[in-house]
């Protein structure tokens, strides 16, 4: 009789002022973790970061005796610069993304007008996953799925029993994630989900946003693939491609640019890193006015 799998152990943090979810992703006390989509505290209005959320899951880690083999980006995010490079420099690991990000980057250079030695290979990140590669995290087997749709290089992590689907699908009672920044498509966020929805039922499946509607529940990460075929509220089963489409579309048009899209991008496309300073030894982040 062959052993059971062991059981994916998540402890999830939320950050707050970017409503994001961050992920220790385990297989089990005193073994390994992985570390997924990490937030660096920014101040858009002073230019200051702070490590206080990120160090939060560090010293998590560190009372479960966890040794961090990597630290999965699901994409390169538009609302919050990433702590990877933070969490890596505490705890090891490798900062890994799907192999796509080299798409984003060439579209970002010429947004930002990038310096020369920016490079759009993705060598920036220590490893870069394909559509269908196998890992593993500690005891835990982890598959990679491209969902492409919000950005052209978006992964979802299933890794054991739980998946990770970064901007795809929200809770069911918010529904999907936009499709209007460069580079996104609505009809393939919608390919994106049905990959999704096809998994057994009873897989759980792990947000990397949460927007409450008004009035009502707190923040929620935590759902299964059989509640969101049911339940949600932009592709539930029964919901046609065209249908999405002309929704997403409309809807995405109605929609603010996230606060902190222009400096997010510029950093996440670099694995999480600074742009270089410049020859006064201060680094800068770039505004390009009327553009975006």
């Amino acid at each position: 009789m062959s052993a059971a799998k062991p059981l994916t152990q998540v402890q999830p943090f939320l950050d707050p002022d970017t409503e994001t979810w961050s992920y220790v992703v385990y297989d089990h006390p005193g073994g390994t973790a992985a570390v997924v989509d990490p937030v660096l505290d920014f101040d858009p209005a002073s230019g200051h970061t702070n490590t206080a959320g990120a160090k939060r899951l560090v010293e998590f880690i560190h009372a479960e005796k966890l040794s961090v083999e990597w630290i999965l980006e699901t994409h390169a995010h538009a609302d919050h610069l990433s702590a990877a490079p933070f969490i890596r420099k505490q705890l090891g690991g490798k900062i890994a993304i799907g192999d796509k990000i080299r798409e984003v980057q060439k579209i970002f250079r010429e947004v930002f007008n990038l310096e020369k030695q920016f490079l759009v290979d993705g060598s920036q990140f220590d490893h870069l996953f394909h559509d269908g590669d196998v890992f593993n995290v500690g005891e835990l087997e982890a598959r990679v799925i491209y969902v492409p749709g919000h950005t052209p290089a978006d992964m979802a992590w299933m890794i054991g029993d739980a998946l990770f689907v970064g901007d795809t699908l929200f809770m069911p009672d918010v529904g999907s994630a936009r499709c209007d920044f460069p580079g996104g498509d609505a009809a393939s966020l919608y390919r994106s989900v049905q990959k999704l929805l096809e998994l057994p039922e009873d897989v759980r499946m792990f947000m990397c946003h949460d927007y409450p509607p008004e009035g009502g529940r707190g923040h929620r990460c935590e759902t299964t693939v059989g509640e969101q075929k049911r339940n949600n509220i932009h592709l539930h089963q029964g919901v046609s491609e065209a249908g999405f489409v002309a929704m997403r579309t409309k809807r995405d048009a109605t929609l603010p640019m996230p606060r902190l899209i222009i400096p997010s991008i510029q950093v996440n496309i670099r694995a999480g890193r600074m742009p270089p300073p410049e020859d006064n030894g201060v680094v800068y982040l770039k505004v390009p006015i009327n553009h975006l």
